[in-house]
């Protein structure tokens, strides 16, 4: 088998990835051979649609399964549902932007469930299965907020920081089992949501689109360069290839150098 194929034989879950940085890893998983379980929460045609594609454009297996990552029981049907995960890649999350003493409690409430909970829950689903089998992959899609703090963002950086620790956590639990589990840290990614946010930017600040992206949105990121989510997902690949196979309870950082600093 050639080793773009590496992943044949292989399911993937990924959450939240009917776009962004979901799609750009399960998209890089299938090039790589995996089946792929593309999720969110919605139902829609063209969800089904983007399987149908997809699994057209690579020859593997793609199915859609909606289910709410806000929900514990919806996060553990949704791995009950697909059936089989050899790779489970807990991707899905949500930002809000405020001061602590202002911080609505639904919006910290909602941003726990699903950018923390609910990679506890899919696991927690997955694991016995990876056990059966004698190897698995738990790759969870943390965040340089992850690893370091900004102001506004309590919920997002406590539950990105939880992300990390859960994966350790994780890591030590089956260590030796041919199960690994580690979280990569991205900085900011281009993605059709940071694409739309430029326009407005240069509006805000009077500058053109590079300026705006080096002086502005990437002020924190030494590269001045986004991680692209073709990146993100090379990463995955790389952590379920034999080459990663002592890879685990570790953070990868794709951030331009941010937490260097």
């Amino acid at each position: 088998m050639s080793s773009d194929r590496q992943l044949h034989g292989k399911s993937a879950v990924i959450t939240g990835s009917n776009s962004g940085i979901g799609l750009g890893v399960a998209i890089e998983l299938a090039k790589a051979g995996a089946d792929i379980v593309l999720n969110s929460f919605t139902d829609r045609d063209e969800d089904h649609a983007l399987a149908a594609s997809l699994a057209a454009a690579h020859g593997v297996s793609v199915r859609y399964i909606c289910a709410d990552m806000s929900k514990g029981a919806d996060c553990r049907s949704l791995i009950q549902v697909a059936g089989g995960c050899d790779i489970l890649v807990n991707n899905a999350g949500i930002q809000f932007v405020a001061p602590v003493e202002e911080f609505p409690v639904e919006k910290w409430d909602q941003i726990l469930a699903i950018n923390l909970s609910s990679a506890f829950h899919t696991s927690a689903a997955a694991l016995p299965g990876m056990r059966d089998r004698g190897w698995g992959r738990v790759i969870n899609i943390a965040s340089a907020h992850g690893l370091t703090a900004s102001p506004f963002k309590s919920a997002y950086i406590a539950a990105k920081h939880g992300v990390v620790g859960l994966s350790k956590t994780i890591a030590l639990e089956t260590a030796g089992q041919g199960i690994t589990c580690n979280a990569i840290c991205p900085g900011y990614v281009l993605t059709p949501l940071v694409e739309a946010q430029i326009p407005d930017q240069m509006k805000v600040h009077g500058m053109d689109r590079e300026t705006v992206i080096r002086d502005v949105m990437l002020l924190r990121q030494p590269s001045r360069q986004f991680a692209t989510v073709e990146q993100i997902g090379g990463t995955v690949v790389y952590l379920s290839s034999p080459a990663a196979d002592q890879v685990t309870g570790t953070t990868i950082s794709i951030d331009g150098g941010w937490t260097a600093m």
